[in-house]
């Protein structure tokens, strides 16, 4: 298990301009599996995962890891619902996080092609990330983001431009990451993708977190209508 765990928040809030996006946020993450966050547009997944990143300021509250909060956020990666590239190749892009680590450039090469073959890009090192596809930008940043081998990885919908191929590609990459042992924490609006990936579920209504547990006692039987509802595709608000 990773030293990084359990990661404790208290009461944590995110704010912006006096407007509470998100909390309190009571929530204790161990260091195993896949959690999935899922609510209605506009619930606050993208600012809950912001939040426990780092990416988002913490106003009130706290957020307590196993470490210090440098060594956390030094092993932990993030994939954004739309991918960003830098202005240089596929293999550049591979290569940049694990350089700026120390990594000898010699070595971070090797591993840019490993990972290039394992994701469908062996063809397309030398091309310019930004003139990829889509889809193919999405499987580069999540490359691009498990190549440092984080011991925390959070996606905001990743999947959201995603055809069915290339989103099933993309989830065996990231079950073979957790079974690796990276801890993952995923948003997605997609149930179905919810079910095949969550070990357990945190719903979010109204920025706050609705009801949470395992996965499979949450699909077979939640315990708030707003869940069952949320389930049903009814509106919730």
């Amino acid at each position: 298990m990773s030293n990084l765990f359990p990661l404790i928040a208290r009461g944590a809030v995110t704010s912006r301009r006096g407007k509470t996006l998100v909390g309190p946020v009571d929530l204790t993450i161990h260091g195993e599996g896949a959690t999935v966050v899922i609510g209605p547009n506009g619930a606050g997944k993208t600012s809950l995962l912001r939040l426990l990143h780092g990416a988002a300021r913490l106003t009130k509250g706290t957020i307590d890891w196993a470490c210090s909060t440098q060594e956390a956020r030094h092993h932990q990666a993030f994939v954004f619902q739309r991918p960003v590239m830098l202005r240089r190749t596929v293999e550049e892009n591979l290569i940049y996080p694990l350089v700026v680590r120390g990594q000898p450039r010699a070595k971070a090469r090797d591993q840019a092609r490993e990972w290039a073959e394992r994701i469908g890009l062996a063809q397309m090192l030398d091309r310019p990330a930004p003139v990829l596809s889509g889809g193919e930008q999405q499987k580069l940043a999540l490359a691009r983001a498990l190549i440092i081998q984080p011991k925390l990885l959070f996606l905001d919908e990743p999947c959201s431009a995603l055809d069915g191929r290339a989103m099933r590609e993309f989830e065996d990459i990231l079950k073979a990451a957790k079974r690796n042992g990276t801890r993952i924490i995923l948003s997605t609006h997609d149930m179905g993708q919810a079910r095949r990936l969550a070990d357990e579920v945190v719903f979010l209504l109204n920025g706050q977190i609705h009801e949470s547990g395992p996965a499979r006692a949450f699909f077979k039987l939640p315990e708030t209508p707003q869940a069952r509802a949320f389930l049903n595709g009814d509106i919730v608000e």
